[in-house]
């Protein structure tokens, strides 16, 4: 399967990044990959984690374009931790961009959010200087990544601060996170805890994301999602065997299809938290070969 379809470019802006690592080939299914390493996407002074990699196919040229976010609840994680994403996608013919951020608690989730839609403008800016086709970008992440792709896809304030609007997001693929809705998930945690007598958490979801019920809602992609704005398409990924994070993913699959938009919600069975990111891409996967069918439809004109 090539997910590539041809298309022509406009005019694009583009802005220096600095790089700090030097650019290397790698191996990738039978063609080479170009992979760029640690590209600076935010003004200086960056902070060290404001990065980013870039990985495309040898000759790339208006090319689908995988934005990547890692998990790492927030507070770790790193862009390196991609496993055989970049040759799965490149092989298809897609860029495939994979972002640190900043983290807690050295800066507020707003921070964090704000560097994800930095990272994306520079993306918007200089992915065709990469091969990349930036009218045509699929956003991803895992587990905390999956609440800051949801957000970032939903909320277009974040976008719009950098002129930017929700149009060039073809797709978004949230891979088992269990913060759509942060309100229900925090009551649902708390609500476990009372009942069997196990102390409140002192680092859970309700302090991460501010200790503000005003900032929990803001939060979360289910308060973004109305009727009419043009939002892209999902895929929701989850574990079918774990309750909480199946029962956001039904609630904002919910949530988009009663919206009128374009969702799947499908759940991974025989996997664990770990597995579905660590196998997405591998051969015989089935999320991935869900995964496959959605970018198909999801990049046809």
């Amino acid at each position: 399967m090539n997910f590539v379809s041809s298309v022509s470019l406009n005019s694009l802006k583009t802005v220096s990044a600095a790089l700090v690592a030097a650019v290397v080939w790698v191996a990738g299914a039978g063609a080479q990959t170009t992979a760029t390493r640690d590209v600076r996407y935010a003004p200086e002074p960056a902070h060290e984690r404001q990065v980013l990699d870039v990985y495309a196919p040898a000759g790339a040229k208006d090319a689908p374009v995988v934005f990547w976010i890692h998990g790492g609840g927030w507070q770790g994680g790193d862009k390196g931790l991609v496993q055989v994403k970049p040759r799965y996608f490149t092989a298809q013919g897609l860029v495939f961009v994979s972002i640190n951020h900043r983290l807690l608690p050295t800066v507020e989730m707003g921070a964090i959010i704000r560097d994800v839609a930095q990272a994306f403008a520079w993306v918007q800016a200089n992915i065709a200087r990469h091969g990349g086709d930036p009218r045509r970008v699929l956003v991803m992440g895992h587990s905390s990544g999956a609440q800051l792709a949801a957000l970032l896809c939903t909320d277009e304030r974040y976008l719009k601060a950098h002129g930017l609007s929700l149009a060039p997001i073809k797709g978004c693929v949230p891979v088992d996170g269990d913060t759509y809705d942060i309100p229900a998930m925090i009551e649902v945690a708390e609500t476990r805890a009372r009942v069997h007598g196990f102390p409140l958490p002192t680092n859970g979801h309700r302090q991460k994301f501010g200790n503000d019920p005003a900032l929990h809602r803001d939060f979360s992609a289910v308060n973004h999602v109305v009727a009419g704005k043009a939002l892209p398409r999902f895929l929701i990924l989850h574990v079918a065997g774990h309750p909480d994070v199946s029962a956001q993913a039904q609630r904002f699959g919910a949530v988009l299809k009663a919206a009128g938009v374009p969702v799947r919600v499908y759940g991974a069975r025989d996997t664990d938290h770990g597995k579905i990111n660590a196998n997405l891409g591998a051969d015989g996967d089935a999320a991935t070969a869900v995964l496959g069918e959605f970018v198909t439809a999801a990049l046809k004109p």
